[in-house]
């Protein structure tokens, strides 16, 4: 069967652009000329990739964003966006976005980066069939996509589990800056970007809260592992 993916756009020249592009690699395409059409294609069709853009009126990028990933859905969402300041790329990320292309872009980069995310989700897919996965006191419930810790259970984003996963998947295995972010976000973003250490941050501040004690350690000038304080 072939991957189906949606393209929520108001920009005509961009549907039609991506429709025969993509349709020519051989993906099955459904469109939507802005936000509320969008989510309106979306209870009827089960995409395997959504490309969103940002800026559209009545229901922006980002508020669709935000209610795909309400209902509960995991569908990988790359956005489109005429800006590219860091803070609009964290808080599309934060939203659950996997991926951010910024306006103009080449037609060869936003097919790969589809590619990278249709592969991301057949990995999913492919993973261990146990439901739980453990590290210490920490308990990563794969089912409910949300940690335990001491009996506390924790809520987390989407990339935050994400990257709670990719360190349980990899206990006491150093995994280096830019390996996680090709990883998780599947591209790198501009070296001054700090968006990695935000996202350990916000992790940390979940996993550590009530007293426990730091097992996401730094290795300073290579990246972050999953160990206990003595290693």
């Amino acid at each position: 069967m072939r991957p189906h993916i949606v393209v929520v756009d108001d920009d005509e020249r961009i549907i039609s652009m991506l429709r025969r592009s993509l349709a020519f690699e051989g993906y099955e395409v459904t469109t939507a000329s802005n936000g509320a059409e969008g989510l309106k294609t979306l209870l009827t069709v089960d995409p395997d990739l959504i490309i969103l853009d940002v800026m559209m009126p009545q229901i922006d990028g980002w508020e669709v964003c935000r209610r795909i990933r309400e209902s509960g859905s995991a569908v990988p969402i790359m956005m489109l966006t005429a800006k590219d300041d860091v803070i609009d790329r964290v808080k599309g990320l934060d939203l659950g976005a996997d991926d951010y292309l910024v306006k103009p872009f080449a037609l060869e980069e936003l097919l790969a980066r589809a590619r990278a995310l249709l592969r991301r989700k057949s990995d999913k897919l492919d993973e261990t069939s146990s439901h739980q996965l453990a590290f210490e006191d920490l308990i990563l419930d794969m089912d409910a996509r949300e940690a335990i810790r001491s009996g506390r259970r924790i809520e987390l984003t989407s990339k935050e589990y994400d990257l709670l996963l990719l360190f349980m998947q990899n206990p006491r295995r150093v995994l280096t800056r830019d390996a996680i972010m090709e990883k998780i976000w599947g591209f790198d973003f501009s070296g001054e970007s700090n968006v990695l250490e935000v996202y350990i941050a916000m992790l940390r501040q979940k996993v550590e809260e009530g007293g426990g004690k730091r097992i996401i350690q730094t290795v300073r000038g290579t990246g972050y592992v999953l160990r206990g304080e003595a290693g």
